[in-house]
C-alpha cells in the first residue's frame, strides 16, 4: 500500500490555508502542495475573488463586468477570462500576477469579445477555443427545450466568434475531456457528449448530442468538471431551496459512460453522493475537481446568500460530510482551481 502525504483543507478567519498529515509516517512519494495553488470565484456582482491554497492570501478583483458567471485561468499570458452577463461577452484580464495580492483592486479588460451572448451561463476552452453555453430562449417558445454554444477563437487582439450551435436541450455547464464536449441537460439528472466538437461542428447548425445518459440520484444538474478520470457533477435540487443540494462523484468515469448506451443510465452504485444539513449545500451551480488534491470546490449561490465551499477525499468519502472549506461570498456563480 502506498502512504501518501495528503492535503488537508482548513478555514482560518474566513480564508484558506494548506496543511498536510502524514497518513502513518512512511512518506512515500508524497503529493506535497503545489508551488501555486489559486482558487479563481466569480461572483454575480461582476468580481474575481482568488484564494491561494498555500497561503492565506485572498485578493478581490473588480472587472469591468457587473455580473459574471464562468470563469477560466490561462497560465501562458497569466489570464483569467470571465462570461460578462452584463456586457454579453468574454473578457480577458491580462498579467495577475503582476498586481499587488491580498487586497482589493480595480482592473481594466484587456481582451474582449464582441457582445452576442444572451444568457451566458458557463465556458469551457481547448486550445485556443473558447465555448459559452448560453441558455437564452432561442425559439421563442419556452415550452420547447434549447440552447447554444458560442464558439469563439482567442487571439492576440481579442475572442472571434467562429460559429454558433444550437442544440435540443437547455444548457448550462460544459466541459471538454480532450475535444469531446460534455454538458448537462438542464432541469433533468442527464449529461450529454458532442464528440470532436470544435472539429466536426465548425459553422452555424442545429444539432443533437452524440449520446445522452441519465446519472441516477440527480435531481436537476447544473455543474461538472473532470480531472485525470473522475467526473463530479452537482444536483441542485429543487431550485427554491437552499439545504437540498448534493455533488456526485463517478470514477473510472470514461469506461462507465462509454458502456452505457446511449438513453441509458449511470447507476447510483457506480457514484458516490454527497449531501445532507452539514454539507451547506443548497444550489451548487459550479464546481472545480482536482485529482492530485483529490478536492471539489464548489460555487453555492443559495445557502447563506452565496459561498464558496471545498471537500477533500472526495473519490472515497460520501455522505452526510461537513466543507473543509466554507468562506461566505455573495451570489457566488463560478470557480476555477489553477496550480503548477
Amino acid at each position: 500500500m502506498k502512504n501518501f502525504i495528503k492535503p488537508i483543507f482548513m478555514l482560518v478567519a474566513g480564508t484558506m490555508i494548506f496543511s498536510c498529515s502524514d497518513d502513518d509516517g512512511m512518506g512515500e512519494n508524497p503529493v506535497r502542495p503545489s508551488s501555486t495553488a489559486h482558487l479563481y470565484a466569480t461572483s454575480h456582482n461582476g468580481s474575481v475573488t482568488r484564494y491561494d491554497i498555500n497561503t492565506s492570501e485572498t485578493t478581490t478583483y473588480q472587472t469591468s463586468s457587473d455580473d459574471a458567471e464562468g470563469i477560466y485561468y490561462d497560465g501562458e499570458d497569466d489570464s483569467f477570462t470571465i462570461v460578462s452577463r452584463s456586457s454579453t461577452s468574454l473578457e480577458s484580464y491580462i498579467g495577475i500576477d503582476k498586481l499587488e495580492t491580498g487586497v482589493d483592486l480595480n482592473i481594466d479588460i484587456d481582451l474582449s469579445s464582441s457582445s452576442d451572448l444572451q444568457s451566458p451561463r458557463d465556458i469551457a476552452v481547448n486550445g485556443n477555443i473558447y465555448v459559452v453555453a448560453d441558455n437564452a430562449d432561442v425559439d421563442g417558445d419556452d415550452t420547447t427545450a434549447d440552447g447554444r454554444f458560442f464558439i469563439y477563437t482567442k487571439t492576440s487582439s481579442g475572442f472571434q466568434l467562429r460559429n454558433v450551435v444550437t442544440v435540443d436541450f437547455k444548457v448550462l455547464g460544459i466541459e471538454f475531456i480532450g475535444d469531446d464536449l460534455y454538458a448537462v441537460v438542464d432541469t433533468t439528472n442527464k449529461l450529454a457528449v458532442f464528440t470532436n466538437f470544435s472539429s466536426a461542428y465548425m459553422t452555424n447548425m442545429n444539432v443533437s448530442a452524440t449520446k445522452t445518459v441519465e446519472v441516477e440520484g440527480i435531481v436537476r444538474t447544473h455543474g461538472l468538471d473532470y480531472d485525470d478520470g473522475t467526473m463530479v457533477m452537482t444536483d441542485i435540487g429543487d431550485a427554491a431551496s437552499d439545504s437540498d443540494g448534493a455533488f456526485h462523484v463517478i470514477t473510472n468515469f470514461d469506461s462507465k459512460f462509454n458502456t452505457t448506451m446511449d438513453g441509458g443510465m449511470i447507476s447510483i452504485g457506480d457514484q458516490m453522493r454527497v449531501s445532507g444539513g452539514n454539507t451547506n449545500l443548497g444550489n451548487p451551480v459550479n464546481l472545480a475537481y482536482d485529482a492530485n488534491y483529490d478536492a471539489v470546490f464548489i460555487a453555492e449561490v443559495a445557502n447563506g446568500g452565496g459561498r464558496v465551499l471545498a471537500f477533500s477525499e472526495v473519490s472515497t468519502s460520501s455522505g452526510n460530510r461537513s466543507p473543509q472549506i466554507n468562506n461566505s461570498l455573495s451570489g457566488a456563480s463560478a470557480v476555477y482551481f489553477y496550480t503548477e
